[in-house]
C-alpha cells in the first residue's frame, strides 16, 4: 500500500543489509546514536580538567524580596573553599538576556524564586554546596504579583516596567459579525523542558587572561557575546566550546548557568566544573508560558468563520527572554489555519514573579491552538455540524491571507492533511474482560470499571512559523573541504538531536559523491550559524552546506570539463564517480581530486521579513508549516482518568530528507504534546516552584506514549526553502494537545478548558 493512502500508517524502508544509506533521502542513522543509546556519549557532566575545582549557585528562596545584605565571611573561612563572588564581583555588565533585563547576581532585589544570588568554587562539590549554603542572606519579604491579571495596576516589577509588549492585532470590518456565536476561557499551564541531562558546564582560564567555556549551548556566538561583556573582556578572550547537547529548548539557551563559571575561573585561575541538579535545573532555566486566553468566534448559518476575536495574556515570569516572539506567534497564529475575514486580537506578554518564561517548541502557538481548536468544537455543537466537517469548511490554502495581512505563498495542504485523518479507519474498541484490564484509563493498576470507560475522538489543527520572525537577520556560515576523498563540514551549528549533523554528511553525500564525511566539532573559532531552533539549521545551514558543496563541486569539476571540452553542467556524480554525458568522461571523485585539498566557504540568508505594524500587520514570517492530528481517547468518566488510545498524524513536511530521522521527530513532538495537555504542570502556588523534581513533575514516560500512527507525510515542496523542506518536531507539539482536548470533549460532553486536563475536568456528574 503506498504511503499516499489514508487507510495504512507509513512506514519507514530501511536499507538492506549490507547496503550503506548515501545522501538526501536516505534513512541515514545518526552517527551519534549508537554511543547515546549505550550511555557512552561524552556530556557536559562528563567534562574534567586537571586541578578542577566545583562550583555551587545560592539562589533565592523566595519569588520577591529586598536584598538588605549579603555576608559571605563564613563561606570564604571554609576549608577548601577558593571563590565567593556576588554581583559586586561581576567586572563587566551586570545583566543579560533578550532585552539585557536579567541580573547575573541579583543586587537590591529579588524577583523570582531560584534566583542566583552568589556562586562559590571549591576543591569538592560538597564542599562548595555547603559553603553557598553558609552565605548569609537579609532579606525584607514582599508580596509576590503572580496572577498576570494583577500585573497591569501593580507596582512595577522592574526598571522595564511590567508590560513587555502589547500587540493589537486589527484585520477588517470590526463591526462584522456572525449568525453563531461562541465564547470561551481558557488557560494553558507551565510546562518545563524537563531535559533529560541538568544544565553543567565547564571553565578554564587562559594564559592570555582570557577564558574558555565547554557548555552545551545553541548559540555558541551569542553566549560569546554575553559572556564577553559579564567578564569585561574582549570577545577574542572569550571561547566558547560546544559539549555534547542531550536535547535543547529553552534549558539550553539561558546562558546564566555558565556566566559564574568563568567569572570564577578568572577569579581562581583555576578551571572550574558544574553540574547543577535536578532541583537548580527547574528552578533556573525558562519554562512555557502559562496562558490566559479568552475566545469569541462568529460563523455564518453554514459554518463560515466570520469574525475571530481573542484576548491573550502570556505570563513571562519576572525577565522579558522570548516573550516578544511568543507573543508575536500567539497574535499572529490565534485564528489557527483557517480563513478568517475579520480578526480583533488583544495580546500581551506581562512580568509576574514567577519563574521566568522562554522558548520551548512551539512557543505561542502551542497555547492558541488549544483555544481556537476548543472553540472550533463549540461551534460544532452549537451548528449541528460534524467536527471535521466544519473545519474542513474553513481551512486556510495557500494564497490565502493571515489576519496579519500576510499572504500564504508557501504550501498550506491543510485540507488534505485533514482528509487523511479522517479517513484513516479508527482503533478497534476494547472487550471488556479481565485480559485487556491494561486498556483502562490508569493502567493495569487503575481502580476503574470498564463500565464507565467512553471513547472519544477529537482533531486538532497546528500552525507554527520556521526561522526567526519580524526582521530578525536570519544568517548562517559553513565551509566545505575535501582532500584524499574525504569530506570535512565546518559550520557552527548545534547539534541538537534535530539531526543537523546528518543532514550535513547527506548534503556533502548527495553533491560531491564523497562517502566519508565528517562534522567538526562546533566552537567560537568558527564563523556564527545561529540559534538552534524553529527548523533554523536544517533550512539556513543546510542551505549554505549545499551551497558550500556545489561551490567545491565546481572547483572539481571545472578541469575536467575544461580538458573535454565541455561545460560542467554536462558532467554528474554517482556513487563516487564523475561522468560525461555522453559516456566519454569516467573517473572516480578520489582520482580527480588526485591529492588536491579543494574548499570554499557559503552563507545562507532567506528573505527578509517585517516586523508587525502597529496594528498587527505585516509580512512577519518566512515560511509555514501545518499539522493534522486526529485523537481516540478513552476515559474514565467516573475518576477523569484518561488514556491516549491513538493518535493519527499527517503533516506538511515539503521534502523528505531523511525518513527515519524525520519518523523519530514527530513521534518525539507528538508525545511532548501528550505531556503538556494531560499530566506536565510546573506548579508555583504564591511564585514558589513545587516539586522541582522528575517526581513531582510528570513526565510521559514510553509506557505512557500512545500508539502514533503517521498516515501521510505531504511532500509539496517550499520553492524558498533549501531542499524544499520544512521543519517537523514543533507543529506536533503544538497540534496534539488540542486534539486530545477535543477527543476528551467528545468523550464526556464537558468543555475542557484547561491545559494540562485535570481530572475533575474528565468527570460527568451522575455516571455512577
Amino acid at each position: 500500500m503506498s504511503k499516499d493512502s489514508p487507510a495504512a500508517p507509513i512506514a519507514v524502508v530501511l536499507p538492506e543489509a549490507g547496503a550503506a544509506p548515501h545522501g538526501l533521502g536516505a534513512p541515514v542513522p545518526s552517527a551519534e546514536a549508537r554511543a547515546k543509546s549505550e550511555g557512552t556519549f561524552p556530556y557536559a557532566s562528563d567534562l574534567w580538567a586537571e586541578g578542577l575545582l566545583w562550583a555551587a549557585v545560592l539562589r533565592s528562596p523566595h519569588p520577591r524580596a529586598r536584598i538588605v545584605s549579603i555576608d559571605t565571611a563564613h563561606a570564604r573561612e571554609m576549608p577548601g573553599v577558593r571563590a565567593v563572588i556576588t554581583h559586586e564581583d561581576v567586572p563587566g555588565r551586570g545583566t543579560y538576556g533578550r532585552s539585557g533585563d536579567r541580573p547575573v547576581f541579583a543586587s537590591g532585589e529579588v524577583r523570582h524564586h531560584g534566583e542566583p544570588i552568589a556562586a562559590v568554587a571549591a576543591d569538592h562539590p560538597d564542599t562548595a554546596r555547603m559553603a553557598a549554603a553558609a552565605i548569609t542572606v537579609e532579606y525584607e519579604v514582599g508580596e509576590p504579583v503572580t496572577d498576570p491579571e494583577k500585573t497591569f495596576a501593580a507596582e512595577p516589577l522592574h526598571p522595564d516596567g511590567n508590560v513587555i509588549r502589547h500587540i493589537p492585532l486589527r484585520h477588517g470590518d470590526p463591526d462584522a459579525a456572525g449568525e453563531t456565536v461562541v465564547e470561551g476561557l481558557y488557560r494553558i499551564g507551565r510546562q518545563d523542558p524537563a531535559p533529560i541531562g541538568a544544565e553543567a558546564g565547564l571553565a578554564v582560564p587562559r594564559p592570555d587572561g582570557g577564558v574558555e567555556l565547554y557548555t552545551a549551548s545553541t548559540d555558541p556566538h551569542r553566549d560569546r557575546r554575553l559572556a564577553a561583556a559579564c567578564y569585561g573582556l574582549d570577545e577574542d578572550l572569550v571561547k566558547v566550546v560546544v559539549t555534547g547537547v542531550p536535547g535543547a529548548t529553552a534549558d539550553r539557551e539561558d546562558p546564566g548557568f555558565q556566566l559564574p563559571l568563568g567569572l570564577l575561573a578568572l577569579r581562581t585561575g583555576c578551571p572550574v566544573k558544574l553540574t547543577a541538579t535536578r532541583e537548580e535545573s527547574f528552578l533556573g532555566h525558562a519554562h512555557r508560558h502559562p496562558t490566559l486566553l479568552r475566545y469569541r468566534h462568529h460563523a455564518d448559518a453554514e459554518g463560515k468563520l466570520v469574525k475571530v476575536e481573542a484576548q491573550i495574556l502570556l505570563d513571562s515570569g519576572a525577565y522579558a527572554d522570548t516573550s516578544s516572539d511568543a507573543l508575536a506567534a500567539a497574535v499572529s497564529f490565534a485564528c489557527g489555519p483557517y480563513v478568517v475575514p475579520h480578526a480583533f486580537i488583544e495580546g500581551w506578554a506581562v512580568r509576574t514573579n514567577n519563574p521566568p518564561s522562554g522558548h520551548v517548541r512551539g512557543e505561542g502557538a502551542l497555547q492558541v491552538c488549544a483555544a481556537y481548536e476548543a472553540q472550533m468544537d463549540k461551534l460544532a455543537r452549537k451548528l449541528g455540524l460534524d467536527p471535521a466537517e466544519l473545519r474542513m469548511r474553513n481551512v486556510l490554502a495557500t494564497g490565502d491571507e493571515l489576519p496579519t495581512g500576510q499572504t500564504v505563498t508557501c504550501p498550506a495542504p491543510v485540507a488534505e492533511l485533514l482528509t487523511a485523518v479522517r479517513e484513516i479507519p479508527l482503533p478497534p474498541l476494547p472487550k471488556d474482560s479481565p485480559e485487556t484490564e491494561w486498556l483502562l484509563p490508569g493502567g493495569p493498576e487503575g481502580a476503574g470499571e470498564p463500565g464507565a470507560v467512553r471513547r472519544g475522538v477529537g482533531y486538532g489543527l497546528g500552525m507554527v512559523h520556521m526561522l526567526g520572525a519580524e526582521g530578525t537577520d536570519e544568517v548562517s556560515t559553513a565551509t566545505v573541504k575535501v582532500q584524499d576523498g574525504v569530506a570535512t563540514v565546518l559550520c557552527a551549528a548545534v547539534e541538537t538531536g534535530q539531526g543537523f549533523a546528518t543532514l550535513a554528511r547527506q548534503i556533502v553525500q548527495e553533491v560531491l559523491g564523497v562517502d566519508e564525511v565528517h562534522v567538526a566539532p562546533v566552537d567560537t573559532d568558527q564563523p556564527p550559524a545561529g540559534p538552534g531552533c524553529r527548523g533554523r539549521h536544517t533550512w539556513v545551514s543546510g542551505g549554505a552546506v549545499e551551497r558550500a558543496a556545489k561551490m567545491v563541486r565546481t572547483q572539481l569539476l571545472q578541469p575536467l570539463a575544461h580538458k573535454f571540452g565541455m561545460s560542467t553542467e554536462l558532467l554528474q556524480i554517482n556513487d563516487g564517480r564523475i561522468t560525461s554525458y555522453d559516456g566519454v568522461l569516467s573517473t572516480t571523485v578520489t582520482e580527480a581530486l588526485d591529492g588536491k585539498e579543494l574548499w570554499a566557504t557559503a552563507q545562507c540568508r532567506p528573505h527578509p521579513t517585517e516586523p508587525l505594524d502597529e496594528s498587527g500587520q505585516g509580512d512577519a514570517f518566512v515560511g509555514l508549516t501545518f499539522c493534522a492530528i486526529r485523537a481516540v481517547v478513552d476515559v474514565d468518566i467516573e475518576l477523569g482518568s484518561v488514556r491516549v488510545v491513538e493518535l493519527a498524524v499527517a503533516q506538511d513536511v515539503g521534502r523528505i530528507l531523511n525518513p527515519a530521522q524525520l519518523m523519530a521527530r514527530i513521534e518525539a513532538g507528538v508525545t511532548q504534546g501528550v505531556g503538556a495537555a494531560l499530566t506536565e504542570n510546573l506548579r508555583t502556588p504564591r511564585g514558589l516552584v513545587r516539586h522541582p523534581d522528575l517526581t513531582g513533575y510528570a513526565l510521559p514516560t514510553a509506557l505512557d506514549a500512545p500508539e502514533i500512527r503517521i498516515v501521510k507525510l505531504v511532500e509539496e515542496r517550499d520553492v524558498v526553502a533549501p531542499f524544499g523542506a520544512k521543519a517537523v518536531s514543533a507543529v506536533p507539539v503544538v497540534t496534539a494537545p488540542a486534539a486530545i482536548a477535543s477527543a476528551v470533549r467528545t468523550a464526556t460532553g464537558r468543555p475542557v478548558n484547561r491545559l494540562p486536563i485535570r481530572p475533575q475536568a474528565a468527570v460527568v456528574a451522575g455516571a455512577s
